[in-house]
């Protein structure tokens, strides 16, 4: 699960070692990139994973999928190189009849209005008061629902489904069924989980400071901050009905598709506070080994750049009144006399926490002294989050028998540790020959870059095909509204421009994993031309065929088929985010997904004009009746 490793001088430069061994081997020829394709980076830092830019190595063109070819004379030529164009719009748009264009139209126009969008919920609220609820419905899948929502059960989406496969274009089926937490339970958690913040007074006002805000990001919602997107906890039962739902979404996309991904919610698995609980433990344990490397020396460095030696650490245990044996833990595990852990070992303690309790404290400010890290865990609790794992794990186990890949959503930065943490488990036993569980990475988040580079690292480590989403991030405005109101530090990049640098940076990333080992998948989920661009850039120089199926390409239903649709065409692994369920409470996934791309719904002019330009097309040749053959 982990390991004990004695290491002089921690360092990432070994990195850099092997992999500029596997670009010799294969006769590559390193060149840095420069202009529109140059790998960006976030800002201030300009480094990759040695802590030195590396510079990009295409790749011979292969002749086979993962080698080598030729004699490295001209790796660069355009033969070698696949291009998408992504104006033409007849290919675009050729699965699509002239009314559906209309719509599109209509509603992206609609969508670009800020009074609409932010009182969105409120017009959909009166429109069923006055309409009623039958002419409502039509209404919406005439509009907003038939443009973003593929149908209201497994079997009504099965002809959307075969029509985008026909022209190139997967299918991510998600039931997007979302429902509101109780704002009573809201508040309470919230009050609840910000009583015992990390920190201490001998550790330092900075420390205990930093940590009591994490103790209250990790606090539940208020009022309007958090809307929508995380399901109402009921009962165990409830749960198991989620889960069985989710099991007809995985057998509908195996029966519809080859190779086709079902995304699933980890909220709708067992009771969401239960998530925020377990991700406040392991934010804590995080930010309490973060100050333990302070305390040695090792602070301002990459998280993975970070280690403690054993001796040191368990010295500095003992002045704060720890009681457990650290180093004799970690060497026993080893066999070892003597080494250091970085953070990848110290999270390591959290999957046993049932064998060594003593070990697993954190300084409390309120109590001055240290305190278990799972004591507000009951035994019920303890079998619920067990419970979530069982019924991961069915789900796992139903995608491997229906040959579906399962794609666990990101949600809220105060569920997130948590979702990560239990994806990461099942990755663990159903990746190890190839991925069929895939975690998702939201890019806005300032620790994005850490997260991924742990996460393939730990995979490496272990044995498992790392496989991830990488998308910019839903969740902003009520993410900054809850941060503004509880003042912790915005956990959101300052910008979409730094945004972009820091998806790019994470792409990048597993992009060069993917290189190395041909073990490690990745889907691109953005509507962005440019980052799919720069996609296919790194992929002709790292020399990632389509055919591998090792990068993936993702876009919402009803978004971007000017790029969907011509990079299915062109032979890439592209994919349509399909969700799916009954009018009235899919209302909630429309709403949030209003709010979430107004800034693409207004910048979409691109879209418009070539929606427009193959209407006039169609209009003037005769063709406005057209229907897609396939």
């Amino acid at each position: 699960m982990f390991w004990v490793r004695a290491l002089p001088a921690p360092t990432r430069a070994n990195a850099e070692i092997h992999l500029e061994r596997f670009l010799s081997h294969r006769r590559l020829r390193s060149t840095v990139t420069s202009g529109s394709t140059a790998r960006p980076e976030t800002a201030g830092r300009g480094k990759s994973r040695s802590g030195a830019r590396r510079a990009s190595a295409p790749l011979q063109s292969p002749g086979k999928c993962g080698e080598a070819g030729g004699d490295g004379a001209d790796l660069s030529s355009a033969a070698n190189r696949i291009s998408v164009d992504f104006e033409r719009s007849q290919e675009a748009y050729r699965s699509k009849d002239s009314f559906e264009l209309l719509r599109s139209l209509v509603v992206f126009k609609l969508c670009s209005y800020n009074f609409l969008v932010d009182n969105n919920k409120e017009i959909m609220d009166l429109g069923q008061k006055i309409l009623g609820q039958k002419v409502f419905d039509q209404l919406m899948k005439m509009t907003f629902y038939g443009q973003f929502v593929a149908g209201e059960d497994h079997l009504s989406i099965k002809p959307l489904i075969q029509k985008n496969q026909a022209f190139g274009v997967g299918s991510v089926l998600d039931y997007s069924v979302e429902e509101d937490i109780s704002q009573t339970e809201a508040r309470q958690k919230e009050k609840d989980s910000c009583v015992s913040a990390v920190g201490d007074g001998s550790i330092g006002e900075d420390y205990r400071e930093r940590n009591r805000g994490a103790g209250k990001r990790l606090g539940d919602s208020q009022g309007e901050a958090i809307r929508a997107s995380a399901y109402f906890y009921a009962d165990e039962a409830k749960c198991d009905q989620h889960m069985e739902t989710f099991m007809k979404c995985i057998k509908a996309a195996g029966e519809s598709s080859i190779d086709g991904f079902s995304a699933i919610k980890m909220t709708a698995l067992g009771r969401p506070q239960l998530l925020l609980q377990f991700s406040e433990v392991l934010v804590k344990w995080g930010r309490f080994f973060t100050f333990l490397a302070s305390q040695q020396g090792k602070d301002g460095t990459e998280a993975l750049e970070q280690r403690l030696e054993l001796t040191q650490l368990q010295e500095l245990m003992i002045r704060l009144g720890a009681k457990g044996d650290f180093h004799s833990w970690f060497i026993g595990k080893k066999g070892e006399s003597a080494g250091c852990i970085d953070i990848l070992d110290w999270n390591s303690l959290i999957d046993d926490r049932a064998r060594i309790p003593d070990l697993l404290f954190v300084p409390n400010v309120k109590l001055g002294k240290l305190e278990p890290l799972m004591q507000k865990f009951t035994v019920e609790e303890e079998n619920q989050l067990k419970r979530i794992l069982q019924r991961l794990d069915v789900l796992a186990k139903c995608a491997v028998e229906n040959g579906v890949r399962l794609m666990v959503d990101a949600e809220q930065t105060y569920f997130q540790p948590a979702i990560s943490k239990l994806t990461l488990d099942a990755q663990r036993i159903y990746n190890r020959e190839k991925p069929v569980v895939f975690n998702t990475y939201q890019c806005y988040l300032k620790e994005a870059y850490t997260n991924v580079t742990m996460d393939i690292e730990l995979s490496k480590r272990e044995g498992w095909c790392f496989a991830a989403k990488l998308v910019r991030g839903a969740y902003m405005y009520q993410e900054r509204e809850r941060a503004e109101e509880l003042q912790y530090e915005d956990p959101i990049n300052p910008d979409y421009a730094s945004t972009s640098r820091m998806y790019h940076r994470c792409l990048s990333y597993v992009l060069d994993e993917i290189a190395l080992s041909r073990k490690a998948n990745v889907m691109v989920a953005s509507h962005n031309e440019d980052t799919v661009k720069y996609t296919l850039t790194r992929m002709n120089e790292l020399g990632l065929l389509p055919t591998e199926n090792k990068v993936f390409f993702g876009q919402l239903l009803g978004m971007c088929d000017q790029i969907s649709f011509p990079l299915g065409q062109a032979g890439f692994s592209v994919y349509k985010y399909v969700p799916y369920g009954p009018v009235s409470e899919v209302m909630p996934y429309l709403s949030r997904r209003a709010q979430e791309n107004r800034g693409f719904m207004k910048g979409a002019q691109k879209e418009r004009e070539l929606l427009w330009k193959e209407l006039k097309r169609r209009l003037v040749s005769g063709e406005l009746l057209y229907r897609p053959a396939y």
